[in-house]
């Protein structure tokens, strides 16, 4: 045994010291979006959308995360996170290290982008600012639109402390009846069926260097606190203040006990509506102690869970400000293209109809790759789906929709593919979180339509994003198939970045087959000629891949990995790669969002680097290289390297054997890896750092970059 060896076997990779917490690397992920706020090189407005990312971000993360460590403590549940953590602890880590991020965001939202803003002719005025004439028409715009909306509460013994619904924005109100002279308590919901900034006309804005400034508004919940009078006629005013609860908002469904998991699922969406046992309190600063104290009682909440905030609240709202027109505050506008192979749909573009078999001659003449959202979606994927809706060759469609949009044209497609007498089959995933609903919605009117709906494997979610095409050709039947690495969205699709390949091999399209079968009827098939299924085959093969590489490594070969994903959590994964990092293999992973490996642990995992990319686009595809002794190879697929979706979840991942789209990926995987403008590297103590152009280097930014190459594929001039 040599000495490395030795070392090596004397290491407990389940030692907590090995591994981040789960929740605090998510904080970490979300602390870059923030810094996408903060860079003075990011577009006005931009900063504006990443503050409002910021703080949706974390209302989810308090919904779902959060609320599931407080069941936990309620449960009793003692068993510790990877890194050794009981739920308690955790909670209290999350209010440690957020508190401080939370308070940056809304002070550099006050004393710095506000600021940026009215320079820039955007007003966010504060009520007190306001000027007669303004005052006027905001004081009249109460009393028609909003006054008429409001419901005003009393809390006292006869009325009890009233629900607050989840994330809806608050007034905690003090007033005092002049005839019994004692202080009584009222709460004012703000109404969100209205706009919470609302806008002056353009002749009462403020001047933006002697003109009329582009917006000039003012936050809602201030036009009711000046207005309180209104609500209380005959009272007194003492004070008010905004307060804001986020709840328990996730989903709990014991399938094998729903006779009809629709309804089952419909059912929990209403109780969702109302919300669950409240987990977070954000509040203003100045409220008194002992206000303060009664909400967070009445809430059932304590001091980790309350947020104070100097300033406005619910800054998801900044979000509305990126449908002003103001190009020169934006990014530049990006129109996706068509891939080099597509170029002809640009100058044939027909109706349906019999001339769509030239879109299947693409496929049949080579795999073809598409990058969103370089690539168009809609002229790719959504095209594909479509003209075999209408190709009266194509015998069948089969489609998983994991999230789609409000307005989906591929749900339209099916729908037209069932009139037109094709087999379609849809498999809708209800238990998409915060999708639910609108996945019960289209699954109804697929029924309706004679598409068949099923909703997947009991116990297991469909994760994957797969289409299989079956078309009649001369006396041959030929399976076409797209597998991707994001949902069929348009609408995600222009700002995910995500892989899907298009192809006519054999062995995928009776990979597909088995996979749909096993999801729609009682297959349990354990085997598949290419595909890497989860949780049939998936978890093993990628243990198997990573081993590989660290036995070639031992034998005295190279080992090389690089791997894509959105979240690296999985303990078992983890531990292989920190054994082939001891083994000498050359690891490198680009992580979006949590990571729990430590990279750069001497004698663990010094092999191993990690980056993470925040830009534009939010990094969504997943890709997995491993140099196998220089008979390399390389997938793309749905799954991330996380326990859900290698053991709980249907995924599916291929390997990619066209030599031109293997190159295609590894040139983008090393574009993103030499990025000095957008990408973080993850430290040994769990900080991040922004890399930076050095002395005499040029910014490369892999959005930018990605931008550019589509371009120069299409032949078309950047500006």
């Amino acid at each position: 045994m040599t000495s490395t060896e030795s070392i090596n076997s004397a290491i407990d990779l389940n030692e907590p010291k090995y591994y981040f917490n789960r929740e605090l690397s998510w904080l970490e992920f979300n602390r870059r979006v923030l810094a996408e706020a903060l860079d003075e090189r990011t577009p006005l407005l931009e900063r504006l959308k990443f503050m409002a990312i910021f703080s949706s971000n974390l209302d989810e993360f308090f919904m779902v995360r959060v609320a599931a460590l407080k069941k936990q403590v309620v449960a009793g549940v003692s068993k510790l996170s990877a890194d050794g953590r009981t739920a308690p602890q955790q909670l209290e880590a999350i209010s440690e290290v957020l508190t401080p991020m939370f308070q940056q965001q809304h002070h550099f939202f006050e004393k710095t982008l506000r600021k940026e803003l009215t320079k820039s002719g955007i007003h966010i005025l504060d009520y007190v600012d306001l000027n007669q004439e303004q005052r006027t028409y905001i004081n009249s715009y109460f009393e028609d639109y909003i006054f008429p909306v409001l419901t005003p509460l009393a809390v006292d013994p006869s009325h009890p402390f009233p629900y607050i619904s989840n994330l809806s924005l608050n007034l905690a109100v003090v007033l005092k009846d002049p005839a019994i002279d004692n202080e009584l308590f009222a709460r004012v919901k703000i109404p969100n069926v209205l706009p919470r900034f609302v806008a002056l006309p353009e002749e009462l804005r403020q001047k933006h260097r002697g003109k009329s400034g582009i917006w000039t508004g003012v936050p809602m919940e201030q036009i009711v606190t000046h207005n309180l009078e209104y609500l209380f006629p005959g009272m007194n005013i003492l004070e008010s203040y905004a307060f804001r609860v986020t709840r328990n908002a996730d989903l709990s469904v014991e399938e094998d006990e729903a006779d009809d998991l629709l309804l089952a699922i419909e059912k929990e969406l209403q109780k969702r509506r109302i919300g669950g046992s409240s987990v977070r309190l954000e509040i203003e600063a100045a409220v008194p102690p002992e206000l303060r104290t009664t909400i967070m009682s009445e809430l059932t909440l304590e001091e980790n869970d309350v947020y104070d905030v100097n300033g406005l609240l619910s800054l998801g709202d900044l979000m509305s400000f990126m449908s002003l027109p103001l190009a020169k505050l934006k990014d530049k506008p990006w129109n996706a293209v068509l891939p080099p192979r597509l170029s002809w749909l640009m100058e044939k573009e027909t109706e349906p109809s019999g001339e769509c078999e030239n879109f299947f001659n693409v496929i049949r003449n080579g795999d073809l790759l598409v990058h969103h959202p370089y690539h168009s979606f809609s002229s790719t994927v959504l095209r594909f789906v479509t003209e075999a809706a209408y190709d009266p060759s194509v015998l069948a469609i089969k489609m998983t929709l994991y999230r789609t949009s409000g307005d989906s044209p591929i749900v339209k497609a099916l729908i037209a593919a069932a009139q037109n007498d094709k087999q379609v089959v849809a498999l809708v995933e209800l238990k998409a979180r915060f999708d639910e609903e609108n996945n019960i919605l289209w699954a109804r009117k697929l029924e309706k339509s004679g598409v068949h709906v099923v909703y997947g494997v009991t116990g297991l979610k469909t994760h994957t994003k797969i289409t299989l095409v079956v078309r009649q050709e001369k006396e041959k039947i030929r399976r076409y198939v797209h597998i991707g690495t994001g949902n069929y969205n348009p609408k995600t699709a222009k700002i995910y970045t995500d892989f899907g390949l298009l192809s006519c091999r054999e062995e995928l399209g009776a990979d597909l087959t088995d996979l749909f079968n096993f999801l729609t009827g009682y297959s349990r098939q354990k085997s598949y000629r290419k595909l890497l299924v989860a949780p049939v085959s998936l978890r093993e093969r990628m243990i198997e891949m990573i081993k590989r590489e660290a036995e070639n490594c031992r034998q005295g070969k190279s080992g090389r990995i690089v791997a894509k994903m959105n979240s690296l959590v999985d303990q078992q994964v983890i531990q292989t790669l920190y054994e082939a990092s001891q083994a000498g293999v050359k690891i490198d992973l680009i992580v979006r969002g949590i990571c729990c490996l430590r990279p750069g642990l001497p004698e663990i995992s010094d092999n191993i680097q990690v980056i993470s990319i925040i830009g534009r686009f939010l990094e969504h595809s997943r890709v997995f290289y491993f140099h196998n002794d220089g008979a390399e190879e390389l997938f793309i697929g749905s799954a991330d390297w996380m326990t859900r979706n290698l053991s709980r979840r249907v995924e599916a991942v291929t390997p990619i054997e066209s030599p031109d789209i293997f190159s295609d990926l590894q040139e983008i995987l090393g574009v993103m890896l030499a990025d000095n403008r957008k990408a973080w590297e993850l430290q040994a103590d769990g900080t991040f750092i922004q890399r930076k152009p050095q002395k005499g280097e040029e910014a490369q930014s892999t959005h930018d970059i990605f931008m550019e190459m589509a371009l120069q594929s299409a032949g078309i001039k950047s500006d």
